[in-house]
């Protein structure tokens, strides 16, 4: 026995909108299954001695959408075993109908054949009600998955699936993250029926305005505001490109990877500065000078033909996911340890040889002070490394001995002194290691305490009327004293 399920759609609205081959199997079928018969056409059909089963009640036992769509397709695969089922849901059967798709998927597995019957789609309607072209470009989202980095703020968007006051607040919440709290929508339910209504009503109001049903949707028109579209990564690189277009500035214009180098290195330490200061506007401002860094460097490959954005957030996304395997695959990763080794492990296999010197992959770029550390760090991990800190520090005693006997006595060699500086400053830099202290964030700590200092003295001297060249060094030192036992 050929085991099928078919499935019919029931329309947007009201009996007239139902095609008559549908209507007719409807009527004629002796039982048919309804994922809900909360429908116009269901209520019309009542009057004429139509048979049904409704899941409705199978809502009521789960707390997720995905779990009620999973029993109904498993109810409707038992039956076909044993009857050739007819199934009919709203609107058409292929547009934002989960239950199908799981059919679709599970049926042919199981041995049962899935039929597509007709059905008008509710989109049909609304573009009809709403007076839209969907030339313009729209998007149809499912209102109870609904996540802000679907939304294409700049075209039409119309939100399915808004079954309940619930999904509409979920909704409300998820679109406030993209639009103004006022921003205009529109709730529209039984579109192109004769039930149809339509209402705008402000984003905030959208959960609380208006009864919502099985046939509501909620339709959000293209944003044409030029402050709201700034949240928008399309108009930052629109933006960037007409900095660097025919008509854009002279200076994007001319700039190039290599003059660009210094402008990321200083936006970078401002970041640093920014975090340093725990305050989250100068950090959001800092951190938008580095994007902007990147944007330029895209597009300065885009307009040479080399590479665009896209290409660098592939290239990204491909190794976050390929270096975390703990996360995006099956291997397990216990503490941040076990991570860090298996990022270093994935990286080898990435060059596909074994690097020439473990030292090989530290940027000459870096600050110096940060590059010891680092150069440390990689040596320490394949043992070149004290096993304690006592050495470490008398690491620093022997290196300051040797550069004290080259600036000092008859000998003194100004040459090798920066050579044995340069050694004090790498054992130093040893020493905070052993302590979990970061050199550059230590350094960073003690010269900002400097500035404080030293704009205190250049308070206390002004209230004087005096230059400060005119201050002893012992008078400075009394207002760094008073600086220091003041907190400063």
């Amino acid at each position: 026995m050929d085991k099928s399920i078919e499935i019919l759609g029931l329309g947007a609205g009201d009996l007239d909108q139902l095609p008559f081959g549908v209507y007719k199997k409807l009527i004629n079928t002796t039982h048919v299954y309804l994922r809900t018969k909360e429908h116009p056409v269901v209520m019309e059909l009542e009057h004429e001695n139509f048979r049904y089963t409704s899941f409705d009640s199978i809502y009521e036992k789960h707390d997720q959408f995905e779990d009620v769509y999973q029993e109904i397709v498993q109810t409707l695969l038992q039956k076909a075993n044993g009857e050739k089922v007819i199934y009919a849901v709203p609107g058409h059967p292929l547009v934002a109908e989960r239950t199908v798709q799981l059919l679709l998927e599970y049926g042919p597995k199981e041995g049962v054949e899935i039929l597509i019957g007709g059905g008008q789609s509710f989109i049909d309607a609304l573009f009809q009600s709403l007076k839209i072209d969907p030339v313009d470009g729209f998007q149809l989202l499912d209102g109870t998955l609904l996540n802000s980095s679907q939304l294409q703020i700049d075209q039409h968007i119309f939100i399915s699936q808004v079954y309940d006051q619930f999904v509409a607040s979920n909704i409300k919440l998820t679109l406030m993250e993209r639009l103004p709290d006022d921003y205009e929508v529109v709730i529209v339910t039984a579109a192109g029926s004769s039930n149809e209504r339509i209402e705008r009503v402000p984003l905030y109001e959208l959960d609380r305005k208006v009864t919502l049903d099985n046939l509501t949707s909620v339709y959000v028109p293209p944003v044409q505001d030029e402050q709201i579209m700034l949240k928008n990564f399309s108009k930052l690189r629109s933006i960037i490109a007409t900095l660097r277009g025919p008509n854009g500035c002279p200076w994007d214009k001319e700039q190039t990877h290599e003059s660009l180098k210094k402008y990321l290195i200083e936006e970078t330490y401002e970041v640093i500065e920014a975090i340093d200061g725990d305050d989250i506007d100068p950090l959001i401002e800092e951190l938008g000078d580095v994007l902007l860094q990147v944007m330029l460097h895209a597009q300065i490959g885009e307009d040479e033909g080399y590479f665009a954005i896209e290409d660098v957030i592939e290239v990204l996304s491909a190794k976050m996911i390929r270096r975390h395997p703990h996360v995006f695959g099956d291997k397990q990763a216990r503490d941040t340890k076990e991570v860090l080794q298996n990022w270093q492990e994935i990286k080898k296999q990435e060059k596909g040889e074994v690097e020439a010197s473990l030292l090989n992959g530290i940027s000459k770029s870096m600050p110096n002070l940060l590059r010891a550390y680092e150069i440390q760090k990689k040596a320490a991990k394949v043992g070149f490394d004290w096993q304690e800190i006592t050495p470490a520090l008398e690491k620093v005693k022997e290196e300051l001995e040797e550069f004290e006997n080259e600036i000092t006595g008859e000998a003194k060699n100004l040459v090798n002194a920066k050579k044995e500086f340069g050694d004090i400053l790498f054992a130093f830099v040893n020493v905070a290691r052993f302590l979990d202290i970061h050199p550059e964030e230590a350094l960073f700590e003690t010269n900002e305490k400097f500035i404080r200092r030293f704009q205190f003295i250049e308070a206390e001297v002004k209230k004087s009327n005096k230059p400060i060249e005119d201050y002893s060094l012992e008078e400075l030192d009394r207002f760094w004293d008073e600086a220091k036992s003041n907190g400063l």
